[in-house]
């Protein structure tokens, strides 16, 4: 049976939606069957981020409601093999989602995948909560400022409440000179938000133009910190990857 994971953060700027387009790319890479679900109805961007912008003509509404299964809906990458895509609805919201009809889509793509990664909503309102409603692990997006640490911090209490017991930590967009002014580390990070620690990704300018190239991160000719997503895939996999230092 496939593993569902929800994507989250307290705040947005954390680089959540990349983080999922990355890590899902390098699951797929490694052989595993792996789709991207964006749950930010109306405010949806992961396609860009998945370089499947003219792949968003089925939405995970049309599942829910019946209309499609699962593999109907979705779309194939034609970049990268395994990996697929189901887009937020443009106008449908949170609250006219059935949970019961939810749970059966769910139950089929545990069948038909490996992994599902979900791009949650930013912030704790109704579109998180159905997100983590029928995941087995979540991960919590931060950066190393103040603010995303505290949102970070009462994320990750929301999702215990939810009683989601595989929570895990991606800290983010790091550049090692802002943590040694402020005289702090990524331990301290981890002391402040309570969760256990998945993988640790710098600031590259190269996720930015790689997205304006419309190339995913893992197939691009300068791809230094899609190593560091690939280490994580792997962690997910189960594979005992050591954590490389940004302090």
């Amino acid at each position: 049976m496939g593993k569902i994971i929800a994507v989250a953060s307290g705040k947005g700027g954390t680089g959540k939606t990349t983080a999922v387009a990355a890590v899902s790319s390098c699951l797929a890479v490694l052989g595993h069957k792996t789709l991207c679900i964006d749950f930010d109805a109306g405010l949806r961007n992961l396609d860009l981020s998945l370089c499947m912008t003219d792949f968003t003509i089925m939405d995970y509404m049309d599942v829910v409601s019946g209309r499609l299964n699962i593999m109907a809906a979705c779309s194939e990458s034609g970049l990268i093999p395994n990996l697929f895509f189901l887009s937020a609805p443009a106008v449908s919201e949170p609250d006219d989602i059935d949970a019961a009809a939810l749970k059966n889509m769910f139950e089929e793509i545990r069948h038909d995948f490996d992994f599902c990664l979900i791009d949650a909503p930013a912030g704790l309102g109704q579109g998180f909560r159905l997100a983590h409603s029928n995941a087995d692990m979540s991960i919590i997006v931060t950066t190393g400022d103040m603010a995303s640490m505290r949102d970070c911090n009462r994320t990750a209490s929301a999702v215990r409440q939810m009683e989601v017991s595989n929570l895990r930590l991606l800290v983010n967009r790091v550049v090692p000179k802002n943590f040694k002014h402020i005289k702090t580390t990524i331990d301290d990070v981890i002391d402040m938000i309570g969760v256990q620690l998945l993988g640790i990704i710098p600031e590259d300018k190269n996720i930015f133009y790689a997205l304006h190239e419309n190339t995913p991160l893992i197939l691009y000719r300068k791809r230094a910190s899609a190593y560091d997503f690939l280490d994580v895939a792997r962690r997910i996999t189960g594979e005992d990857v050591p954590l490389q230092q940004y302090r």
